[in-house]
């Protein structure tokens, strides 16, 4: 799975700035210079964050109900939306070389249409990936 929504607790500042903690996620928190930007920074927190959880093979927490969840009179919860696999593309890009084989009559057959191997198999995999 890579949607999520979290409840994050929103804390204003005297200068009009936002402190926040995701609750359900531990070390989650960020803060922003406005709402604006508060909302902005704990998407990238939160994102940043269960990207981590799933490269680890931790288990990801269920979110709150965020009726649950106690604040103080000037706080309140809101939910931010993250996305994990648009996060690994924007940010874990890096070219991977891989060795691979493949039948010698393919190997002729998709040089001669002048095919990029990388392409392809990124084509594919992709193909596969969005199918689950």
């Amino acid at each position: 799975m890579s949607k999520y929504a979290y409840p994050a607790v929103f804390t204003p500042e005297e200068n009009g700035a936002y402190s926040i903690i995701f609750p359900d996620l531990e070390g989650c928190y960020t803060c922003g210079d406005s709402l604006e930007d508060g909302i902005e920074m704990a998407e990238d927190a939160l994102a940043l964050t269960l990207y981590g959880y799933e490269k680890d093979g931790r288990e990801i927490p269920k979110a709150s109900d965020p009726a649950s969840l106690k604040v103080s009179e000037n706080e309140f919860v809101n939910f931010i939306a993250c996305d994990t696999m648009a996060y690994r593309k924007m940010y874990n890009n890096k070219a991977v070389k891989k060795t691979l084989t493949i039948p010698e009559w393919l190997n002729e057959a998709a040089t001669s249409m002048g095919l990029n191997f990388s392409q392809v198999l990124q084509e594919a995999l992709l193909s596969k990936i969005q199918m689950r």
